[in-house]
């Protein structure tokens, strides 16, 4: 592995100017689950590590008015073991608690898990129906896009060269809301999803009155099926109608076949676990 300098600033600005300085021989560590692997199967050839971990505002879970704005290196578990983040983001919890194992999960974020951009990821499609933005840092300033604009492609952000994120800002919800995730793998010990999809709804005088869908694992980057959730506003959540949204998403899915599984295969999952996750953000709201 090629020898690198390791950087721990603790500020975002300092930061930036680490990042700018090294360019793209420079990378984040967040947890390093991927970031370190990465590197040492020479995916990078780096000059810096730059620590982000003692930044303030990137390890912080803050809630405000309108939003809980979670750090881009807030470690899985500390979402999971929060009472009220459970409650209030159940689609979110679902993600952060299959993101490795339990050893995995004390050090990589969601924030680590949507830079890496990985089709499969489990974070990334929660965040979308959350309708979550990234509050990203660079030599420009801050900017915010909308999640589902952060990948790419495979493994490629929409970063620009000496930028990083800095936190992930979710829109509180009420009540009539909630969202759900699900994934299927071929064995316990192949941690990767084959597909995946996650939904959220708001529910209004019994009817649905916003729908989001997203899918991973059949694409170069997760999808957000728009066609497919705006099937479901304005109609009751019935077990009909959420099995044409389900169709709808089958028919957007793109995937590749590979050693973990078919294009046919997957689009199936794709159908059954849209059917799955609809039916128990629909659940959820009802409890």
């Amino acid at each position: 592995m090629h020898p690198f300098n390791y950087y721990d600033p603790r500020t975002v600005e300092e930061a930036v100017e680490v990042l700018k300085k090294f360019g793209d021989r420079a990378k984040c560590l967040a947890g390093g689950t991927d970031v370190l692997v990465q590197t040492r199967g020479e995916r990078y050839e780096l000059d810096a590590i730059v620590d982000v971990k003692k930044i303030p505002e990137l390890t912080s879970v803050d809630w405000t008015n309108d939003h809980l704005i979670i750090g881009a290196a807030t470690p899985c578990y500390v979402l999971y073991e929060d009472p009220k983040v459970c409650e209030a983001f159940p689609g979110i919890i679902d993600s952060a608690s299959l993101i490795g194992g339990i050893q995995i999960q004390s050090r990589a974020s969601l924030g680590g898990n949507l830079c890496n951009a990985s089709p499969s990821a489990d974070g990334i499609c929660s965040l979308i129906v959350h309708e979550a933005e990234c509050v990203i840092a660079g030599p420009n300033g801050i900017r915010e896009i909308p999640v589902e604009e952060m990948c790419v492609g495979p493994g490629k952000n929409a970063m620009d060269e000496g930028e990083f994120l800095v936190s992930i800002k979710l829109p509180l919800k009420n009540s009539f809301f909630s969202s759900s995730y699900e994934r299927f793998i071929p064995r316990n010990e192949m941690d990767i999803a084959v597909a995946a999809v996650a939904s959220s709804v708001s529910l209004e005088n019994g009817k649905i009155s916003s729908c989001r869908i997203a899918l991973a694992a059949v694409g170069p980057t997760p999808i957000f099926a728009e066609e497919a959730s705006k099937m479901l506003i304005g109609k009751e959540p019935t077990e009909e109608n959420i099995k044409n949204a389900s169709n709808k998403a089958k028919e957007i899915a793109s995937p590749i076949s590979d050693m973990r599984g078919t294009v046919e295969h997957r689009k199936d999952l794709i159908e059954v676990l849209t059917r799955r996750t609809l039916s128990k953000a629909v659940e959820r709201v009802s409890v």
